[in-house]
């Protein structure tokens, strides 16, 4: 394997050019020729058919296709608080009927008020064949909104629109806001980090370059796998990518760079560096990439198309991330090269008793002490993961709450009206055998329907005029229908009651927002116990094929697997029990195991790779792992800083899904870098010694030949280098202090 990070580190080295050109004719060509795909919220969209709440659906549409789906609600109240009167009623009936919704609505309905009559509504449908994903349907939310704002001035009445279609265009809203402030913030937070490190102008600005021609290309290449393998596009996908992109992009060109200038100050001029740092850190590169690449590509087992259609996408960006990390990158330093620390001068100067050398130094005299306690503060996070409450109430993940649609909610429910009142569930019934149903056996099955625990009202119950074998029982719960109230009650109390009232013969499928949801839980927990399993399966495969190890790869995992729950335990300690909130998103552990479970085998990869570079130089196993922190602290840390700080970012988007997120992954990659790589894992490695390594041993002293020519730690003058076009490289040889 290393010679083939030799013989690449040569050919960039000595081609730079044709690197960069075939870079620009790749980014040309893909983003020419990439199709447009059309993101989609609508959660039913990422379940497949098998589920009950699909099924209710499909019969849905084949024996009502006149039903409309909720589109929008109308909330009116007085501006003074007091009830509505009879002329506040006329004059909301009277805005109503002079309502132009837009091409997406269908039918306006009639005043509702509710039973105090402080607040009235108007729920609107969707227009036959609108599905209300389409971003110009969302696009009609505002004219609605200025029509109704309109007509309700002098009148007294205060006015908000909610319902499937607002809440869509807020989140949507509410996304491309996030969007646009990480990326604000990820890029601001780089080039302050980057030119604090290295005191370097182009280091600083060089990841805003070379990430905006890698987004550019994968996001083409993901628009192309999303358009091939009929995938959905999750909008919550974009804000992601920008900072997997700008992190794990910026975390590999710190990989390189600690590693070129490692060289540079050993002596190496300038092409050698570059090949050998491709050479040195190829490998560990391209397994900790590998690993990332996997973990996000295992999501295509996912039976949920939420978690098929992130995975594929996440996993093509970091492809060609780990591409342009070992050709883009170093080709790019090859062609500035003096240039490329300016105006810094102390890059050529040995770091002398580093904090890194000291943390090393004590590492490796007192190695059960490290272990202990990073072991431990792992472990007591970790218990507080069992106190993980999901919820699935997404309007409120993906939102700010004073948006309109959020208010207009609050306020309908303040004010008299079921949470459920604007997204009623509908209750299928269906006999197998194609028999027409009665009147009477509908009846009968909405009555019992209607005194179930959780029912609010039972608004119609309607036989299908085109399929008498099937009808449609329209009820609205009492709770909001994404809240966990709601899912407990079809769980637990509605699917049940529906399936005992059913006649024999028929079968009843409840659908609605809260009937999906609980089979997105259900398909989720199927999920985790298929995905994270053949994940964990193949990542460790790749520890053991890079570590040529049977031992180190197990121990690393288990590693991995603390950081995961501890990252969980922590979020919990600070939304659940500090800050209150009743659960955390139902997602948060898929994300946490995207990010903090494939970053933290990134940085566990890099030191231990080092680990094995000082053990073959010759170090026993508690130097080897002193000089591991030593030369590999600093990049992790680094590298950990700005990732935690990209992913921080996140806090700033303004709802609660990706400030929980932001926490939770920044939290996690801190955990990853500074208790895991930093200390739990080098410290192990340095306790288990060379049984780490069994039985490949691959920690085995390496003699200096012409196939291997350099060791670890270098030292003197540069050698000759006909191609090198720095003339002053002379200059830049520095010993060994």
């Amino acid at each position: 394997m290393s010679r083939v990070f030799r013989g690449l580190g040569h050919l960039v080295s000595r081609r730079p050019w044709w690197v960069l050109g075939a870079w620009v004719l790749f980014a040309v060509v893909v983003v020419t020729t990439a199709p447009t795909v059309t993101a989609t919220t609508d959660q039913a969209d990422f379940l497949p058919g098998t589920y009950e709440s699909i099924k209710g659906y499909e019969l849905i549409d084949q024996a009502f296709p006149q039903t409309q789906q909720a589109g929008a609600t109308i909330v009116f109240d007085r501006s003074d608080g007091a009830p509505l009167s009879e002329q506040d009623l006329s004059t909301i009936a009277t805005i109503a009927e002079g309502l132009r919704p837009g091409s997406a609505f269908g039918t306006v309905g009639e005043v509702t008020p509710s039973p105090s009559n402080q607040a009235a509504i108007v729920n609107i449908g969707l227009a036959p064949g609108v599905t209300g994903q389409d971003p110009a349907d969302l696009d009609q939310v505002p004219d609605l909104r200025d029509q109704v704002g309109r007509a309700v001035e002098g009148t007294g009445l205060d006015e908000g629109v909610t319902g499937a279609l607002a809440q869509g265009y807020d989140q949507t809203e509410s996304g491309q806001n996030a969007e646009a402030i990480v990326f604000v913030a990820t890029i601001a937070l780089i080039v302050v980090l980057l030119g604090a490190i290295f005191r370097s102008v182009l280091i600083a600005f060089m990841p805003l370059v070379l990430v905006g021609i890698v987004s550019a290309v994968a996001g083409g290449l993901i628009a192309m796998v999303e358009k091939a393998f009929d995938l959905n596009h999750d909008p919550s996908t974009s804000v992601i990518l920008i900072v997997v992109l700008f992190g794990i992009g910026t975390d590999y060109i710190l990989f390189f760079l600690f590693r070129y200038r490692e060289a540079r100050r050993d002596g190496e001029v300038h092409r050698q560096a570059v090949s050998l740092s491709i050479e040195r850190a190829g490998e560990a590169i391209a397994s900790a990439g590998g690993a990332v690449f996997v973990a996000f590509m295992t999501l295509v087992l996912s039976s949920l198309g939420i978690f098929r259609s992130i995975g594929p996408s996440l996993a093509v960006a970091v492809a060609v991330t780990l591409l342009a990390a070992l050709t883009l990158v170093p080709a790019t330093v090859t062609v500035l090269g003096r240039a490329l620390f300016w105006p810094s001068k102390k890059w050529r100067e040995q770091p002398r008793g580093s904090r890194f050398a000291g943390v090393g130094a004590s590492l490796g005299r007192h190695p059960v002490r490290y272990a202990a306690v990073s072991g431990a503060f792992l472990v007591v996070l970790s218990v507080f993961a069992l106190s993980f409450n999901p919820t699935f109430d997404l309007g409120d993940s993906n939102s700010a709450s004073d948006v309109e649609s959020a208010t207009a909610t609050a306020t309908m429910e303040q004010k008299g009206f079921s949470a459920g009142a604007t997204d009623p569930t509908p209750i299928v019934l269906h006999a197998g055998d194609g028999r027409a149903l009665t009147e009477a056996e509908v009846k009968t099955f909405s009555d019992a329907v209607a005194g179930t625990e959780g029912i609010g009202q039972v608004v119609s119950a309607t036989v299908s005029p085109d399929d008498p074998s099937t009808a449609l029982v329209m009820t609205i719960l009492k709770y909001d229908s994404a809240s966990g109230e709601a899912l407990a009650a079809v769980k637990d109390d509605l699917r049940p009651a529906a399936d005992a009232a059913a006649p024999q013969g028929t079968e009843a499928y409840v659908a609605g927002t809260a009937g999906v949801f609980v089979d997105f839980q259900a398909a989720m927990n199927r999920d985790y116990s298929v995905v994270f399993p053949v994940a964990a399966a193949i990542i460790l495969l790749i520890l053991m094929v890079l570590l040529r190890s049977l031992v180190a790869p197990w121990y690393l995992m288990v590693s991995v697997g603390l950081g995961f729950a501890a990252t969980l335990g922590a979020t919990v300690i600070v939304f659940q029990q500090i800050k209150g909130d009743p659960g955390l998103i139902f997602l948060l552990p898929i994300y946490i195991y995207l990010f903090v479970v494939a970053l933290g085998t990134d940085y566990n990869i890099l030191m231990v790779a080092r680990l094995r570079e000082e053990a073959r130089a010759g170090r026993d196993p508690r130097e080897a792992a002193a000089q591991a922190v030593r030369h590999a602290g600093p990049t992790i840390a680094a590298a950990g800083v700005i990732l935690a700080g990209t992913f921080a970012s996140l806090m700033l988007a303004g709802n609660s899904l990706l400030l929980t997120m932001g926490f939770a992954v920044s939290f996690g990659i801190v955990i990853a870098a500074f208790v895991m790589a930093m200390f739990f894992t080098p410290a192990l490695t340095a306790l288990f010694g060379h049984a780490a390594w069994w039985p490949g041993h691959s920690d085995a002293v390496v003699p200096v030949t012409d196939e291997n020519p350099h060791l670890p730690v270098t030292s003197g003058t540069p050698s000759a280098d006909p191609h090198d076009t720095d003339p002053h490289r002379s200059d830049d040889a520095v010993s060994e202090p």
